[in-house]
């Protein structure tokens, strides 16, 4: 017996079908990016490049740079999705991670945990394969550090998670110089030392503005059991410590006065940041969720143009 539809409501349900089936893959591919924190993931290569290139005195092999990205992107999808599966208790609770898909079961758990599984493994037989065996192991004690060291057992023990957890977002430059060399020499200790100072006066202040969301999850963030002034002048301290790491790096690798001065610049401009957020909670003045706001986006100022100066200077003539 012959379907009772005409022919183009025949063509018009297919269409439909086939729309929808793509539809729900688009959306499928979409939850497990989400995942990877992407936008996490951008900041971090931002300082694998220059690193690389500072490493290799010029532009290094471009094969290379391209495989260290891919490798550091899967390694750093698979952190962010174990971070996912392990934290999908306390996300639900706030009102910032309440979307992410674990919460919101457009992944099961047992899903994202083969899913970031997968992409770590991906991640140390790439480097392996095609990097070579030292940056796959420092890629190996980026993930622990940030899936065991950070995730399961600092984020909800202690007020300073985020300051000792930052030592795995710290790795890319370790990575992007072995990469090129094959071993860590100090400029890049010293790299590694500006974005480990960098981290609190950049998360922070991000805390200060969703402190009931995390006090909500029991999560001690220092903004969360401290005071605006106690926090504000942490941020202070570090900052001072990022800063010195940043002039260090001018004997250590050899700068031009072009980077000497972006980072000088870059110095006095955020720390007049922090100061002003410093100010305004020694005064006890309202707002201060978005006065820590402009410190936030400040600091991804800061750390993008100080690495496009390093980055730019290793090509300079003099």
């Amino acid at each position: 017996m012959g379907s009772s539809l005409h022919p183009r409501e025949r063509n018009s349900a297919r269409v439909t079908t086939s729309q929808s089936a793509t539809g729900h893959l688009r959306d499928r591919v979409g939850a497990y990016v989400a995942l990877t924190k992407p936008r996490i993931i951008e900041l971090l290569l931002v300082t694998t490049i220059p690193t690389m290139f500072l490493a290799q005195g010029g532009l290094p092999n471009l094969w290379l740079v391209l495989a260290t990205l891919v490798g550091g992107a899967l390694a750093a999808g698979s952190a962010n999705a174990f971070n996912c599966y392990y934290d999908r208790d306390i996300d639900a609770l706030m009102s910032r991670t309440k979307r992410r898909p674990l919460v919101t079961g457009e992944i099961t758990p047992r899903a994202a945990l083969i899913f970031a599984t997968a992409l770590g493994a991906a991640s140390l037989v790439w480097f392996a394969l095609l990097v070579n065996a030292f940056s796959a192991w420092l890629t190996f004690a980026a993930i622990a550090l940030y899936v065991v060291f950070y995730t399961m057992i600092l984020k909800r023990r202690t007020s300073q998670n985020i300051v000792w957890g930052g030592v795995a977002g710290c790795m890319p430059v370790f990575i992007g110089w072995a990469a090129v060399r094959g071993s860590l020499d100090w400029a890049p200790v010293a790299l590694f030392g500006v974005i480990f100072f960098w981290t609190p006066p950049h998360y922070w202040p991000l805390s200060v503005k969703f402190k009931k969301d995390y006090a909500a999850a029991g999560v001690p963030m220092l903004p969360v059991v401290a005071s605006d002034r106690r926090v504000a002048v942490e941020m202070a301290l570090y900052t001072v410590a990022m800063i010195a790491c940043s002039l260090a790096l001018v004997p250590l690798a050899g700068m031009t006065w072009v980077y000497t001065v972006v980072a000088t610049a870059l110095a006095l401009w955020f720390g007049w940041q922090t100061w002003l957020m410093l100010d305004h909670a020694r005064r006890g003045r309202a707002k201060t969720g978005k006065v820590a706001m402009r410190v936030f986006h400040a600091s991804i100022t800061y750390l993008t143009i100080l690495f496009v100066a390093v980055a730019v200077d290793v090509f300079l003539p003099f």
